[in-house]
């Protein structure tokens, strides 16, 4: 009995080692975890948080329901530190892809800036801009393109922040409508704040005109050619000729009769 006891025990921890090592063999699988993007329950369209400094915080939303080419935006500010909370809101053309902020005339009070694109003819851009300081809050209009910056404008605008300035580049297009062909040109124009006004510089060093440069026009000299002279010249010397000739021939003439 004692030896068939042992012969079980001994076979019995045989097999939980042998299923021990199996088990360390097994290759483990990491466990990946999915980090979802926060849903934006109707009628909201868009959230971004723009946290400027420690209890400074902005909330930018759009919102809206029925159309999807307009609607409107609100910015959320929440002053933590002073217990105070202002909303500033305005009507949205086109759908906001990205905020940002910026400090572009160095004078401590953040500007907002609310990017939102559209299609009609182009794919167009348009910019909400926003200097909060003080307790109050100054909309700022953001310049349109002049017609220099605007020759060969498609649409498919990039923007973002540089050196505290906002940067903003673009593709150049030939041609109009459909038939519009990009050049591979871009052209890249930088925006500053002064006075609560938007000053614009053109960064990139691509010409203002997306026509084609054209040729010299060969212009024919008006001076006369050699072989077209000379008939002139020998005709003019024949004439000479040929009064003097004739002056000879008259004098003659004159004095047989005397």
């Amino acid at each position: 009995m004692n030896f068939k006891y042992s012969f079980y025990l001994f076979t019995m921890m045989g097999c939980i080692l042998i299923a021990g090592c199996s088990n360390d063999t097994k290759t483990t699988t990491p466990t990946v975890t999915t980090v979802k993007k926060p849903v934006v329950m109707e009628p909201f369209r868009y959230h971004k948080l723009i946290e400027v400094s420690p209890g400074q915080d902005y909330d930018v939303l759009s919102w809206g329901r029925g159309s999807t080419k307009t609607g409107a935006f609100e910015i959320l500010h929440s002053d933590s530190a002073g217990a105070k909370f202002t909303t500033t809101t305005g009507d949205l053309v086109g759908n906001i892809v990205d905020v940002y902020n910026s400090d572009m005339d160095l004078d401590g009070n953040p500007e907002i800036l609310i990017q939102a694109t559209g299609k009609d003819t182009i794919n167009y851009t348009n910019i909400y801009a926003f200097e909060f300081g003080n307790s109050k809050v100054n909309k700022l209009d953001f310049p349109k393109l002049n017609k220099s910056q605007r020759a060969g404008y498609r649409g498919d605008d990039n923007f973002y922040i540089k050196d505290g300035a906002l940067i903003r580049e673009f593709p150049i297009y030939d041609g109009t409508g459909k038939t519009a062909k990009p050049t591979g040109q871009k052209r890249q124009l930088q925006y500053g704040l002064r006075d609560n006004e938007f000053t614009v510089k053109q960064l990139s060093k691509d010409s203002t005109s997306t026509k084609k440069p054209i040729a010299d026009k060969v212009v024919k000299a008006s001076t006369t050619t050699k072989s077209e002279s000379t008939p002139k010249k020998t005709k003019k010397h024949h004439e000479e000729k040929h009064k003097k000739k004739h002056r000879k021939h008259r004098r003659h003439s004159d004095e047989d009769e005397g």
